[in-house]
Formats: C-alpha cells, sequence, structure tokens
C-alpha cells in the first residue's frame, strides 16, 4: 500500500469544470486499490468549502486553503532572481498557510511520495516537502497556450502586446521551475514538445485524461437528424472564440446546404455576446446538470478550437458516447485519433464542409460512432490512466528508497 500527499491548484469539483476531472477519477481509482490520499488544494470558489463532502471519502484527511492574489512584482522577482524562486520558509511563499501545512502533514506521516497538480500555482512548494520524492503534473504548457493565442491574434493591439509579456514571463518560468521534480506529466505530446523546448534536461512524460466508460457509453435514444452541438466551460477562452465561430460563420455555411441544421451551444458561464445568438436555430442552455442527455441526441459533435492547449475532455466525452466528431487538429491534439477513421478532422476553412459531408453520409457517421468508441475503450479508460500513473509512481518511490 502507499500514502500519497496530493497538492492540487483547486478541488476535485465540481467536475463540470474540467480541470478537476482528472484529480476526482484518478483519486477514486487509486482509493479503490487502497492507496491512502491526504489533499491540501486552494480554492478559488466560496462554494469550494461546502463541497467538500462531495469527494471527502476519497481521503483520509483534506484541507482548503484561499487561492493567493497572483502579483506580476512576484512573478518578476522571481525571473530576476533565482534564490526567490522556491521558498525555502513559509513566510516567503504566496501562501504561508499552504507552506506550514505540507510540512506539518510531511512531518506527521510517512508519505511515499508527494504529487502535485497544477504550475505556477503549486510549483514553488517543492522546498516544504523535504527530501520526499515527487511530481508535477501542470497539465499543460502555458507558454503553448499563449503562443497559440499569439498566432491567433493577428492586428498588433495593446492586448497582444500584454500577451507577449505573459509568454515572455511564462517561458522563463517554464525553464526552471519545474526543476526539483523528478517528473513532470503533461497531457499531450504538443505540451511535451513545448516544455522540452524550453529546457531538454526535463524528464517528462505524457499521460492523457480519461473517459468514465460506463457513464459516458453508446445511448440507447435516437440521435436528431441535423443537431450540432458543442461543449465547453465558457470561463475559458478558447471555448468562447470557438462557439462565436461555429455560429457567426460556420453555422450560416452549412445551413445554405442544409436549412434545417440547428445549433447547441452547451455549458457554464456564456457570455453575453453568446446569449445573444440564442435563436430558432441555436440553443444556449447555460451549465446543464448533465451533458450526456446532449451528447446521446446530437448528430454531430463541432470542434472548431483555434487555441488553447492540452487535451480536450469534450472530445473524449462524445467519442466515448459515439457521438461522430468534427475537429481542428488543435483539437484533438494528444488524442490518437486518425482521420475519416475516428473523426473527420478539417481546418477551419474547411470546417463546413466537413458537417455538411458528414450530415449527408449515414455510413461514415456509423463508422466514426463505432471506431470513437473503441478507440476510448482500448486507450482512454481512467482504469488506463491509473495504471499509468502507479507505475510511475512505483518507480519513483523505489528511486526514493535507494
Amino acid at each position: 500500500m502507499k500514502r500519497i500527499l496530493l497538492i492540487s491548484r483547486c478541488p476535485p469539483y465540481p467536475l463540470y469544470l474540467g480541470d478537476r476531472l482528472i484529480v476526482w477519477h484518478l483519486m477514486r481509482e487509486l482509493e479503490a486499490r487502497h492507496y491512502q490520499i491526504d489533499l491540501l488544494a486552494f480554492a478559488d470558489r466560496p462554494e469550494d468549502w461546502d463541497e467538500i463532502g462531495k469527494y471527502d471519502m476519497y481521503f483520509g484527511q483534506v484541507e482548503l486553503f484561499p487561492m493567493p492574489v497572483s502579483r506580476m512584482t512576484t512573478y518578476m522577482q522571481r525571473v530576476l532572481m533565482p534564490k526567490s524562486r522556491f521558498p525555502r520558509h513559509a513566510s516567503q511563499a504566496r501562501s504561508p498557510e499552504m507552506f506550514s501545512a505540507i510540512q506539518r502533514l510531511v512531518t506527521e506521516n510517512n508519505y511515499d511520495l508527494v504529487h502535485f497538480f497544477g504550475g505556477v500555482q503549486v510549483y514553488e512548494y517543492a522546498q516544504a516537502i523535504g527530501r520526499l520524492p515527487a511530481l508535477i503534473t501542470p497539465y499543460e504548457s502555458y507558454s503553448l497556450y499563449l503562443r497559440r493565442l499569439i498566432e491567433r491574434e493577428t492586428p498588433l493591439t495593446p492586448g497582444k502586446l500584454a500577451t507577449y509579456a505573459q509568454q515572455f514571463f511564462a517561458r522563463r518560468f517554464e525553464s526552471w521551475m519545474f526543476a526539483p521534480y523528478q517528473n513532470v506529466v503533461v497531457v499531450s505530446e504538443r505540451d511535451r514538445e513545448e516544455l522540452l523546448s524550453l529546457n531538454p534536461t526535463m524528464r517528462v512524460e505524457v499521460i492523457p485524461n480519461g473517459i468514465d466508460l460506463y457513464n459516458f457509453r453508446l445511448p440507447r435514444v435516437r440521435r436528431r437528424a441535423k443537431a450540432l452541438l458543442f461543449v465547453g466551460n465558457y470561463e475559458y477562452a478558447p471555448n468562447v472564440d470557438a462557439a462565436l465561430l461555429l455560429a457567426r460563420e460556420i453555422l450560416p455555411q452549412v445551413r445554405q446546404q442544409m436549412p434545417d441544421v440547428r445549433l447547441w451551444l452547451v455549458g457554464n458561464a456564456p457570455p453575453p455576446a453568446l446569449q445573444a445568438l440564442a435563436g430558432d436555430h441555436i440553443k444556449v442552455t447555460g451549465r446543464v446538470p448533465d451533458v450526456r442527455p446532449y451528447l446521446a441526441r446530437a448528430s454531430v459533435f463541432a470542434c472548431p478550437l483555434r487555441f488553447g492547449a492540452g487535451i480536450k475532455n469534450k472530445v473524449l466525452e462524445a467519442l466515448a458516447m459515439g457521438l461522430p466528431v468534427v475537429a481542428t487538429p488543435l483539437s484533438v491534439d494528444g488524442i490518437h485519433v486518425e482521420h475519416e477513421r475516428d473523426v473527420l478532422i478539417a481546418e477551419v476553412e474547411d470546417f463546413a464542409a466537413g458537417i455538411t459531408r458528414l450530415l449527408r453520409d449515414k455510413d461514415l457517421q456509423a463508422g466514426l460512432a463505432e471506431q470513437g468508441r473503441a478507440l476510448i475503450e482500448k486507450e482512454y479508460s481512467w482504469s488506463q490512466v491509473a495504471m499509468r500513473y502507479i507505475g510511475l509512481y512505483d518507480r519513483l518511490a523505489e528511486k526514493g528508497s535507494e
């Protein structure tokens, strides 16, 4: 039996916030395998403290701390003054409470290793764990995210200049911030390549997110003939961009060929610009208690993301439920799909044509549905993800005991 201290940038709930999915599912898998896990996490929502009862059965101890305020002066200091990068005392940390809690639990418990989830929010606590072996999962490369955002913003505006400044600091942080950790885990090969381009000495592994194969399974209901679906948390800028692109540019092109096609935009916190597009042919739901009824009824999952990083849970969920997918290349980063076998991959300029082709070709729909589900079952169950992490834990624990 292993005992693990988990330090996370966020709690593992609620699940409509995609960055919480991996902590939730991985901890459930590990607890079922008799791992003992304690959780220290930052919280940035008032509800986070009230929701501890949703997941505390998977942990021995759970403590939440307010997310510290991000100050550019702190980041600049750590870039320019290497000795300030990894605080050695609680008073030097952005969250002295988190630093002290880590030291207390490490002293009181015989942990085999420490697992950090997050990037800039949690990396700095490496010195608080002493000599314990540790790995960190930053989900994605923030440098890659910003580079793609810059590529997307063609005119040179004050906003783009600010993004350049962010990228400058992000690249420097990601070149040294993971140095104390025995392993770094990201969810896609592109994120791995980005981190290694910044620091080739990093030990970076790719372990994707997974899918709950029982909850996301092939539906028994009949799909709506011509309904397009996009799902996303609209507090995340790439999802807003994709949804607006679908509604304003792609849907009108599709409707020129097939006038009865409708678009469903499902997900948390749609901004006013998105809500204003709701009408006869566009449905904007806001957050729903369960996305599965929409994944079961739609006929095509349309995912025209133009920037972002990491792996797209929304695409994994659609594939798991046998919903044919049309996606930009970026939308399937980290997912081992093949064009015309598992999904249709299309650049933005060809996206409407891809949707129209798929809606008209029932055999293609059936083939993509079957192969997409088979791919998820073969490579993307949470059980498989957990086993890959367990293999990594075992290697780190063995090295730590040498």
